[in-house]
């Protein structure tokens, strides 16, 4: 499944900030910096391997990239995430 995996469980919630990130056109690099984070704690939350977000650091990437929470975070249904990965729109994610 595409979900975002939360201690061994795997939720409908799926992390689109690349998507974002690639419209703005702006690097992993770049965004950390400007949102006072890792490069490491960022690549976490675009690949979806985190239990939650604070919503300072979430207002932060709102900022740069001047887009809503909603833009970032999207909920899916499995039938919906069946459709976006026969149309591969979610990428296979690899968990330890």
């Amino acid at each position: 499944m595409g979900y975002t995996e939360t201690g061994g469980e795997e939720v409908p919630i799926v992390m689109r900030l690349d998507r974002v990130m690639a419209e703005k056109k702006i690097s992993s690099t770049e965004l950390a910096e400007r949102i006072g984070t890792s490069t490491v704690n960022l690549s976490n939350i675009k690949n979806g391997k985190i239990r939650g977000v604070r919503f300072s650091t979430l207002e932060a990437m709102c900022q740069v990239l001047n887009c809503k929470p909603g833009d970032l975070i999207d909920y899916v249904t499995p039938e919906e995430e069946q459709a976006e990965r026969a149309l591969g729109q979610i990428r296979e994610r690899n968990y330890e």
